[in-house]
């Protein structure tokens, strides 16, 4: 019986060796950071443009971050990150919201307020990219 068991033992110590070796290859793994991507909502609704008619902007925004820690300084910063993002909404014209060359000028712009904003704050600019998900204007 005492042979059974060590012959036993024998051939399962490669097998616990190697879920070891997967176990701390699954650790190193989780510290690579991941990307986030933090959606703003509700999204950015509000009024654009001059003239007697009232023109309506509805902005659905995804910020693009690397990292547990950015994406918790990034949520924390939010209403900051929202009244920067509305007030550049509110200024366009438009020939900005009209096409998508200028659309793709809008969003460069409002990425550069957005890390702008984070860089005051935190020192860096934390957020990669902008993303609009859904961009309505009437």
């Amino acid at each position: 019986m005492k042979a059974w068991f060590v012959l036993l033992m024998a051939f399962s110590l490669p097998f616990a060796a190697l879920a070891n070796e997967e176990k701390e290859g699954g650790e190193g793994e989780s510290k690579t950071p991941a990307v986030a991507y933090i959606s703003l909502v509700p999204a950015l609704v509000g009024n654009y443009g001059t003239g007697p008619k009232l023109k309506v902007f509805k902005a659905d925004i995804a910020l693009q971050v690397t990292g547990s820690e950015a994406e918790a300084k990034v949520e924390h910063h939010e209403p900051l990150i929202r009244n920067q993002l509305v007030m550049l909404f509110s200024q366009q014209t438009d020939e900005a919201m009209g096409n998508v060359e200028s659309k793709e000028k809008l969003r460069q712009e409002a990425l550069k307020q957005v890390q702008d904003v984070l860089t005051q704050e935190e020192g860096k600019p934390l957020v990669e990219n902008l993303l609009f998900n859904n961009l309505i204007v009437q």
